[in-house]
């Protein structure tokens, strides 16, 4: 029996947004899941807006449009957020993790928060806690330890084995931390105890 769980990953080139849907994929086939990722280019030039998808499930996918209800929205750049209908067929119980130091209601996203499940809803500022691991505000994989926290999806552990496997050595090393830390931080703010 199908347990679909589709995610789509707003953000702009060069923020890893390809990378961060293929990683989900991986570190669901690590849990013996079922997996695809795949991108949506507009422009390929740095900066531009692009979104990928991922899905994960049980038994084998076999469609290969783009997500359009998504499950879970992970947006790594909130300047989008009044370029981009970010919003679009997203499910009412559906998961918001979105990169920003500030609340969703300071992003002016307080109509969201009546219309779906406030508890949900996370802003994180992903972009900082990779600055402080890496160097660089580089929020993909941080992200992904706060979508693991958030949905309860995926391990952590699974999430971090994805990332050391595409990224060797100290990058590697990097990005793990900072997927533990937005881990942490999620699962602090949500209230439930780290799964990983």
């Amino acid at each position: 029996m199908s347990d679909r769980f589709e995610i789509r990953i707003h953000g702009r080139g060069g923020q890893g947004v390809v990378t961060a849907a293929e990683l989900l994929s991986v570190a669901a086939f690590g849990e013996g899941r079922h997996a695809q990722a795949f991108p949506s280019f507009g422009s390929e030039r740095t900066g531009a807006p692009v979104v990928s998808f991922c899905r994960i499930d049980s038994v084998p996918i076999r469609t290969h449009e783009p997500v359009a209800t998504p499950d879970a929205l992970i947006v790594q750049d909130p300047t989008l957020l009044h370029q981009v209908d970010l919003f679009a067929g997203f499910a009412a119980d559906g998961y918001l993790l979105l990169n920003s130091g500030r609340d969703l209601g300071q992003l002016g996203l307080e109509d969201l928060c009546e219309r779906h499940r406030p508890e949900r809803l996370l802003a994180v500022p992903a972009g900082e806690i990779a600055r402080r691991r890496l160097g660089k505000p580089l929020p993909n994989a941080a992200l992904l330890g706060g979508f693991a926290a958030l949905t309860g999806r995926l391990r952590l552990d699974s999430v971090q084995e994805a990332i050391h496997e595409r990224f060797p050595g100290r990058a590697g090393e990097g990005n793990a931390a900072a997927a533990a830390d937005c881990f942490e931080l999620v699962a602090k703010r949500v209230g439930e105890g780290a799964n990983a």
